[in-house]
């Protein structure tokens, strides 16, 4: 139903041209003024979101809500949802909340007993109230009825851009600023937080007036799901491109101290999830916000948090299987091995032992399904420790299980060419220091049986990167084609030399009953080395057909330099 309340001869003349039946507003949503048109389509009626903002203004400036100028006349068309961001929270149970205590200086040890009935994101999304919080007032009740609406209603782009037109954002200002309820500030936060999921609007909160200031505040609070939201509006923050604005209101040393406050002593599974995400946001962001909030947070004891949390996690992991806990896991390592990856601060992560540990360990899971993006990430980070300190290739080089645990991720890395890499970078710094001409017999067979075993892995991988190769070696430049090329080419070397070792050891076997056994185990290595062979051979071919076009546009270039 499209809404008009242009006059009624205007109506009329509508009418006749375009045959369209126009019927008036309800009586309880307030006439728009005739110059308050805005062209935005919603299969929702923009005059009830309109009527729902007014209804969340605060108790004291709810007699001035006409200046907020909130009515307006659109055209009504089927519009499509996001679909990426969240609706409004459940009920929540009252042990979710935050034991903060000014008096107490004693943290509380994160390997405490956790909440098992902690809310996790997105269950019972059509209820929007907490079961067992005192009793409210009739007025506080409505309001946060009006919000979950308002906040449901903001996961389409459309209906977001709609509210933000009509002053949402000053609206839930003002209450983050005079409500004490958490239950309002929380709905607050999660509205804001799914305006921020579309960037136009996350401009809008930018450029809001003591919006961001606020925001950050947010952060001091004793509520799990205010600091949940919070942290998750942070975030997008800092995935933005309006993140050095979040970096500045970030910066100060207190406020970062409490992130890591927060990280270190909430048992709320949710909260820990969003508040390491929020870390891995501000490590993954701009240079700028890099340089700006990173080195503070590396003094105030960054990596070790991340170290002593996945101390943890993995132990959790190893005695038992939590799939509430993975999450948490999965955005730990990813944090930790984003922090490996940058140039002047890695050095306190790729010096850990213990930490290196326990990436190996995460390798060599038997069952890596549930957790295989966590494995993938412990490999990648694997890459990046080794890369820096050489020497921990060589003790690993003969730990089969880890061998076998590395080829076994490949599946898993199908769709991530970065990981891939990573993985075979792993494997040949591994295999250089195999040294099969002074291995047991036993030994040898051992480590060959480990690559026989997985060479469909390994055979499935190499023909998806030779069907990469082309299209993507050209577009990564030469350098990075180059570096990624030579890696699986040593891998390959290394393995057809201990394959081929072990095939000449046994030649030279004349046992009987061995001979069946033998000839068996001659077929698969025989067929991994032809494999291993023609992929090194494509590679070579593709590496030098690369190196001829380089030098064809550089010759190219040179000629009409020439010429001019």
């Amino acid at each position: 139903m499209a809404l008009d309340l242009e006059p009624d001869l205007v109506e009329e003349e509508e009418e006749e041209e375009e045959g369209e039946v126009q019927l008036d507003a309800p009586a309880h949503h307030p006439s728009a003024p005739p110059d308050e048109l805005f062209d935005i389509s919603t299969t929702v009626d923009p005059s009830y979101i309109i009527s729902l903002i007014r209804k969340l203004l605060p108790t004291d400036a709810s007699n001035n809500h006409d200046s907020l100028g909130v009515d307006a006349r659109v055209d009504m068309n089927q519009v499509q949802n996001t679909g990426h961001v969240e609706e409004c929270s459940a009920s929540l149970s009252g042990d979710e909340i935050l034991n903060f205590s000014n008096n107490n200086s004693e943290s509380m040890k994160i390997v405490g007993d956790y909440d098992q009935h902690a809310r996790q994101e997105g269950e019972d999304e059509e209820s929007c109230r907490r079961s067992d919080q005192p009793s409210i007032s009739s007025g506080e009740e409505a309001w946060e009825e009006y919000g979950c609406i308002l906040w449901d209603l903001s996961a389409s782009k459309t209906n977001a851009e709609l509210m933000v037109q009509n002053l949402v954002l000053e609206v839930l200002l003002a209450n983050l600023l005079v409500s004490q309820s958490v239950r309002v500030k929380e709905i607050s936060l999660g509205i804001i937080g799914n305006l921020a999921c579309h960037e136009v609007l996350l401009k809008h909160i930018v450029s809001t007036n003591g919006l961001v200031e606020i925001i950050v505040e947010q952060l001091f609070l004793d509520d799990a799901q205010c600091l949940c939201e919070a942290c998750r509006l942070l975030t997008l923050g800092f995935q933005s491109g309006e993140c050095i604005t979040w970096a500045e209101a970030l910066q100060s040393e207190h406020i970062l101290c409490q992130i890591l406050w927060i990280v270190e002593n909430t048992l709320n599974l949710q909260l820990i999830e969003k508040s390491v995400g929020l870390l891995l946001a501000v490590i993954e962001s701009q240079p700028k916000v890099v340089h700006v909030l990173l080195r503070p947070l590396m003094k105030l004891g960054l990596p070790s948090l991340l170290i002593n949390l996945l101390t943890f996690e993995m132990s959790k992991l190893m005695s038992e299987r939590i799939p509430e806990r993975y999450p948490i896991l999965d955005v730990v390592l990813r944090a930790i091995e984003a922090l490996s990856a940058i140039d002047g601060y890695s050095q306190e992560i790729c010096s850990n032992k213990e930490l290196f540990r326990l990436a190996c360990d995460m390798v060599k899971l038997p069952d890596k399904v549930e957790v295989a993006s966590s494995c993938v990430t412990a490999a990648v980070l694997i890459a990046n420790i080794i890369s820096d300190v050489s020497d921990l290739a060589s003790e690993i080089s003969h730990d089969l299980p880890f061998v076998r645990g590395l080829l076994e991720i490949f599946p898993f890395a199908s769709d991530d060419l970065e990981a891939r890499s990573a993985l075979w970078s792993v494997i040949a710094r591994l295999l250089f220091h195999v040294q099969e001409n002074e291995m047991s017999q036993s030994s040898l067979s051992q480590y060959v049986s480990v690559l026989v075993s997985k060479s469909d892995l390994i055979e499935d991988d190499l023909l998806e990167h030779q069907l990469n190769d082309s299209s993507k070696g050209h577009k990564e430049g030469l350098t990075t084609y180059c570096t990624k090329s030579n890696a699986i080419r040593t891998a390959l070397r290394r393995m057809i030399c201990i394959l081929t070792q072990w095939t000449a050891s046994n030649d030279s076997a004349e046992v009987t009953n061995m001979a069946s056994e033998l000839n068996e185990d001659n077929v698969n290595v025989n067929r991994l080395v032809d494999c291993c062979r023609k992929y090194s051979d494509f590679a070579g071919r593709s590496q030098v057909d690369l190196l001829s076009d380089h030098m064809h546009v550089i010759q190219n270039i040179w000629l009409l330099n020439a010429i001019h």
